[in-house]
C-alpha cells in the first residue's frame, strides 16, 4: 500500500470511529430519554391514584409532597428507591401509600400502591405498572374489576399470616380467573407492604419529606 492509499485508509477509518461514536452516543441518549419519559409516566399515574386510596376528610396535607423514598428488595421487591406517601391528620399521622414491585407478574413486575391505614388495616391497592395478559392478568386494574378490592379493610391479623394466599394454596383470597400466576403475586406482594408497614411505621412517619 502507497502512502496515498494508506492515508485515504487511515481517514475513513478515522471517519468510521467518529460516525459510530455519533450513532452510539446517540442511542445512548434515546435510551435515557425513554427511560426518563416512562418514570414520568409513572410517577404521574402514582399521584393521579393517591386520592383514590385514601378515604376523603382523614387528611387535611398534601401526600404527594409528603414524600420519603424507602428500600427494602425482600419486602418492597425493588432494589431501588421506591415511594412513600403520607397522609395526616392536624400533623398526626393517618395512612401511608407504599410503592411495592410484585416480581413474580407471569409477564414481568407488578408496580402497586399500597395504602395502610396506622392501625394496620389495608385501605386499598391499586396496579400501577404492569404488562399482565390482556383480559386475564390485566384485571388486576380496578378498571376492568373489582378483585383488587379484596385486599380493603385487611390486615396482617385479617386473615392470620398462613391465610395470607390464595385459596387453592390454602388461603382466603380468590385468584383472577386464568391468572392464577398474576394473582398470587399481587397477594404476596401486598402482605409484604403489610410486614414492611408494621415494622417501620414509626420510622415512615418520623423522616421529613424528601
Amino acid at each position: 500500500m502507497n502512502d496515498a492509499a494508506a492515508t485515504q485508509w487511515r481517514s475513513t477509518l478515522a471517519w468510521l470511529a467518529v460516525v459510530a461514536a455519533g450513532v452510539a452516543a446517540a442511542v445512548a441518549l434515546a435510551v435515557v430519554a425513554t427511560r426518563t419519559r416512562i418514570e414520568r409516566n409513572t410517577a404521574a399515574r402514582e399521584l393521579d391514584v393517591l386520592a383514590t386510596l385514601l378515604p376523603a376528610g382523614s387528611y387535611d396535607n398534601q401526600p404527594a409532597g409528603d414524600r420519603i423514598d424507602v428500600t427494602d428488595a425482600a419486602l418492597l421487591g425493588s432494589a431501588e428507591p421506591l415511594p412513600v406517601y403520607r397522609a395526616r391528620m392536624a400533623g398526626q399521622p393517618v395512612a401511608a401509600i407504599l410503592t411495592v414491585v410484585a416480581r413474580q407478574g407471569y409477564v414481568g413486575p407488578i408496580r402497586l400502591l399500597v395504602s395502610m391505614r396506622v392501625d394496620g388495616q389495608v385501605l386499598g391497592v391499586r396496579a400501577v405498572e404492569h404488562q399482565e395478559t390482556p383480559g386475564l392478568g390485566d384485571r388486576i386494574d380496578a378498571a376492568k374489576s373489582s378483585w383488587i378490592d379484596s385486599f380493603t379493610g385487611r390486615s396482617l391479623g385479617d386473615p392470620a399470616a398462613a391465610r395470607w394466599a390464595l385459596r387453592r394454596d390454602g388461603g382466603e383470597f380468590d385468584a383472577i380467573t386464568g391468572a392464577t400466576v398474576t394473582s398470587r403475586a399481587v397477594v404476596d406482594a401486598v402482605r409484604h407492604a403489610a410486614e414492611y408497614f408494621a415494622t417501620h411505621q414509626s420510622a415512615l412517619f418520623g423522616r421529613p419529606p424528601e
